[in-house]
């Protein structure tokens, strides 16, 4: 091995004569607690509670050595009432690898590496572990949760009619539930979040970007991830009946009914392997799971369903090395594909109640099945290729008609990823006369880098997501990925240090100080909403925990105006319970509550995980 340099000479810099600063100001050091590649934009920010630009700070090894010296930055504005300065402090000059922190002379820093890119793939496989956590079925693995093979029962679970909700905004069902005398395999898959129900929306869009991981990710990527997409897809495969051309979409119910005769997966908190066997009364349909369809058999499926769970098929297709296999699974994905309803569209089927994955958005899914078909084929010499990227290309022509400029990539608009590969195709295809060309397709990520980068440009950690409403944690990973995918196609470099500063925010340079992800960094969510996690792990931050979940991070203040509510009698109560030690960072009409009961904040799910696997897969590979 190499023997790295002492490297205080190289780094020291000489510090300027400067006014008095607020050394003494209470304040903290916020730092990407993963890390830096050595050429990459290096920043942390200074929050303090009075004007702090100019105060001298350094930089110390793992052995204590001083590596850099250097000043802070000119203010970048307030974060809150009590800390009304942030400054940032630039780290670019560090290059030599290494472990490090960030000392000024009242506040020292998480300690952060810098490190090749690859270890990225690190917090990546993290992610990985989490899927494998949260497997249902039979084929679970232990891990360090104690996993056991949970909802058996699955395997012939009955399907029923779409239930009727007490109103637009609850998930409480009036009445009965009405069977329709059909029963159908569909265990195994993920569970979707902190509960246990399973829905082909979100499994769709995660086992798509897992795919998309395999196939981008080169020899870095994890050695379970493969299994882990194929465990996903395996299960999107049941949810699909070829043979009836039925496309069902949820295993089991949140809530209950007005009426008191039956309880939902979100009225109990328990061990899913409890499930199969409890006969308590009023839960039936926790013991045997109601499934719903998409639409009746052979009918049109809404093109949400439809294009990203084609796109999943295809993507599987384009990496799968059985030629034979990978051709069925591109004539799954053209099927599927094909049952698109696209005319009087109307409310979009995502979950029931709609108000659980409330999408408006569909023609970037098609889109993205389009160019994933595409792709798939011209792979295989398929000659359907060319109609796909005549479809895919009419889809992205009208996204950019009726849909841009309203969002980033997330669960609700995967245009960047549809965008980035229907450049590819286009190029493979050498078609001619479609709707779009490159050069569009460029221009919009570019354009959603930019809805980005306006925001961070206001923001005194330059984060690009909102914080104060859901999902800022997976738009950050989401712009982090939207970055490395414009460059990839346009060669552009303009937005890799904005993309760099989303996934710093995540991972700690944010005003809690708080790593998103479960198990990295020295701080991270410790106390998740999470019921495996919280019976079966510990809530204190020490294993076992759920290694490489991700949480939703801040969301609207206004959400907690009521408290976080009391305990079910079963869950595990956090350190220091009822108290937030965050609560001083309360800001921007934001909080951040690491707390069981937060699960507006702190619950994890599938598709935050997704996101922050694709996107540091891509930046493992800068």
């Amino acid at each position: 091995m190499r023997r790295v340099l002492a490297a205080v000479a190289l780094f020291a810099l000489a510090l300027p004569a400067s006014p008095a600063t607020a050394e003494t100001s209470g304040g903290f050091i916020r730092v990407d607690q993963v890390g830096f590649s050595p050429g990459e934009s290096k920043q942390a920010y200074l929050m303090t509670t009075g004007p702090a630009a100019g105060t001298p700070f350094t930089v110390v090894d793992h052995r204590g050595r001083e590596v850099l010296r250097g000043r802070a930055g000119a203010d970048l504005g307030p974060w809150n009432a009590k800390y009304g300065h942030v400054s940032p402090i630039d780290l670019t000059g560090l290059r030599t690898p290494g472990t490090y922190r960030i000392k000024t002379a009242t506040s020292t820093s998480a300690a952060f590496r810098v490190a090749s890119a690859a270890q990225f793939a690190l917090p990546a496989a993290k992610a990985v572990t989490f899927f494998g956590a949260q497997r249902d079925g039979a084929d679970v693995i232990p891990g360090e949760l104690r996993r056991k093979p949970s909802h058996l029962n699955d395997r012939a679970a009955a399907v029923y009619e779409w239930p009727v909700f007490t109103g637009p905004d609850t998930d409480q069902i009036k009445g009965e539930l009405t069977p329709l005398g059909e029963t159908v395999d569909v265990e195994g898959g993920w569970f979707d979040a902190g509960d246990y129900l399973k829905f082909t929306h979100i499994l769709a869009y995660v086992d798509t970007l897992l795919w998309a991981a395999e196939r981008d990710g080169g020899h870095l990527t994890d050695p379970r991830l493969r299994a882990e997409a194929a465990h996903g897809l395996k299960w999107l495969d049941k949810m699909w009946d070829e043979k009836s051309k039925t496309l069902y979409i949820q295993v089991g119910i949140g809530a209950g009914n007005a009426e008191g005769t039956f309880v939902g997966d979100h009225d109990i908190w328990r061990l899913p392997e409890a499930d199969d066997h409890d006969t308590a009364e009023g839960r039936r349909f926790i013991r045997n799971r109601p499934v719903f369809r998409a639409a009746p058999p052979g009918r049109p499926i809404s093109p949400n369903l439809a294009g990203r769970t084609a796109a999943a098929f295809a993507l599987a297709a384009q990496v799968e090395p059985d030629r034979h296999r990978a051709r069925r699974l591109l004539d799954r994905a053209a099927a599927i594909y094909a049952l698109a309803k696209t005319e009087d569209v109307g409310r979009l089927t995502t979950s029931l109640p709609w108000a659980f994955y409330p999408e408006s958005v569909w023609r970037d899914d098609m889109e993205l099945g389009g160019a994933e078909l595409a792709l798939a084929a011209q792979r295989l010499g398929d000659p359907r290729a060319g109609e796909w990227l005549r479809q895919a290309a009419h889809w992205a022509g009208q996204y950019l008609k009726h849909d841009a400029g309203g969002d980033t990539l997330n669960l609700y608009d995967v245009s960047a990823l549809g965008h980035a590969d229907l450049v590819r195709a286009l190029r493979a295809g050498r078609a001619t006369g479609l709707a779009v060309d490159e050069s569009r397709l460029l221009g919009d990520l570019k354009a959603q880098l930019e809805i980005g980068a306006r925001r961070a440009a206001g923001d005194p950690f330059r984060a690009g997501a909102v914080y104060d409403g859901f999902d800022a944690v997976p738009h950050a990973f989401g712009l982090a990925a939207t970055s490395r995918l414009y460059r990839s196609v346009s060669g552009d470099r303009t937005y890799d240090a904005f993309g760099t500063r989303q996934r710093n925010w995540t991972f700690g340079a944010n005003a809690w100080g708080v790593s998103f992800m479960v198990g990295v960094g020295e701080n991270f969510e410790r106390c998740p909403h999470h019921q495996i996690a919280n019976l079966n792990g510990r809530v204190d931050g020490r294993r076992p925990l759920a290694t490489g979940a991700v949480v939703n991070g801040p969301n609207s203040e206004d959400l907690f105006k009521d408290g976080l509510g009391g305990h079910f009698e079963e869950m595990k109560p956090c350190p220091g319970d009822g108290v937030d030690r965050y609560e001083e960072f309360t800001g921007r009409g934001s909080r951040y509550v690491d707390d069981v009961r937060s699960w507006q904040a702190s619950e994890p799910a599938d598709d935050f995980a997704a996101i922050a696997l694709y996107a540091l897969t891509l930046m493992s590979r800068d």
